[in-house]
């Protein structure tokens, strides 16, 4: 069985690898990824400076939804450059991600350029991710809801080119609103691929035992992610799909805990699914697991490759 796939001209060996988030921040944490069954190695979304965490509590988990306020805690781009050298020995694609953060509350968007620029010119990556939705900037919103704001910072990396850049965008709840951030995408062509979605953002839960909020970061809101998420997710592939055809890979991010969500996703246009919450749950175990469940799941349905179904969801 042949279960191969590309994002932006780059191979992988099966769709199933990490999300930007648990577990890629430090040397050992990546390492552990490329030793792994994860075809490739995603790095932590990366800032001008290194980051600290927010206060706790910041994540909280039940079998159904998890909610976090992280504030992207990261060692710094010049860290993760050094160490994409270092990751090419494990013979994996390997995928940066960037954000605007300083060290600060400051942030500008020429971060963008500075770090891109680095990624591009001296590094072991194969491809570039701009992040633009972060859901942690409390004084500004996430700048893939700014259309404008997000066509200014595309137009300012795509020009840097040697390797492939993707974005990563937040979930859209209104077809007005793909459609929007489509045309933008398309007034670029040097995006290859888009990684979708980030986390539900501005969610509250509360622990009624207790009587208060379950985070303390941002007024109480988090990012929410897992089940309850999943079918926006996969709106969001299929509407991007519906709007962009083969011009732009797709990649899903996050609420994947088994071998239907990659096909479902796969069925759906994804090029590569990334696994986040599960692989904080199972850690690198969770790569191998997926990925035999799905091997099985496509034996079963006499598929001997992805090319057999991807993109071949049935129409009512």
């Amino acid at each position: 069985m042949n279960i191969q796939t590309t994002v932006a001209g780059v191979k992988f060996d099966h769709p199933i690898f990490n999300a930007s988030g648990p577990l890629c921040t430090t040397w050992e944490d990546l390492e552990w990824i490329g030793k792994s069954e994860s075809s490739g190695i995603m790095m932590k979304s990366c800032s001008l400076e290194p980051r600290e965490w927010n206060p706790s509590p910041r994540y909280m988990e039940t079998p159904l939804w998890s909610l976090n306020s992280m504030w992207l805690p990261n060692l710094g781009y010049d860290t993760y450059t050094d160490f994409s050298k270092k990751l090419r020995s494990f013979k994996k694609p390997v995928v940066a991600s960037v954000v605007w953060f300083t060290g600060s509350e400051v942030a500008d968007k020429n971060d963008f350029v500075k770090i891109t620029q680095a990624f591009q010119d001296d590094s072991g990556v194969d491809l570039i991710e701009i992040n633009l939705s972060c859901p942690n900037v409390v004084w500004k919103p996430q700048l893939a809801y700014d259309f404008n704001d997000a066509d200014y910072v595309i137009w300012m990396v795509a020009s840097l080119w040697n390797k492939p850049i993707g974005l990563k965008l937040p979930p859209y709840f209104d077809p007005a609103h793909t459609d929007a951030m489509a045309k933008v995408i398309l007034k670029h062509p040097n995006v290859k691929f888009l990684t979708c979605i980030n986390s539900v953002w501005n969610t509250l839960i509360i622990d009624s035992e207790k009587e208060e909020p379950i985070i303390k970061p941002k007024g109480w809101f988090g990012g929410l992610g897992w089940d309850y998420v999943k079918p926006v997710a996969l709106a969001n592939v299929r509407a991007f799909y519906k709007l962009l055809w083969d011009k732009i890979d797709i990649i899903w991010v996050g609420w994947v805990k088994s071998w239907i969500d990659v096909f479902e996703f796969l069925l759906c246009w994804a090029k590569a699914v990334q696994i986040g919450t599960v692989y904080s749950r199972e850690w690198v175990e969770s790569f191998g697991r997926i990925k035999k469940e799905f091997e099985q799941y496509l034996e079963k349905k006499w598929y001997t490759s992805c090319e057999d179904f991807i993109w071949k969801l049935k129409e009512l």
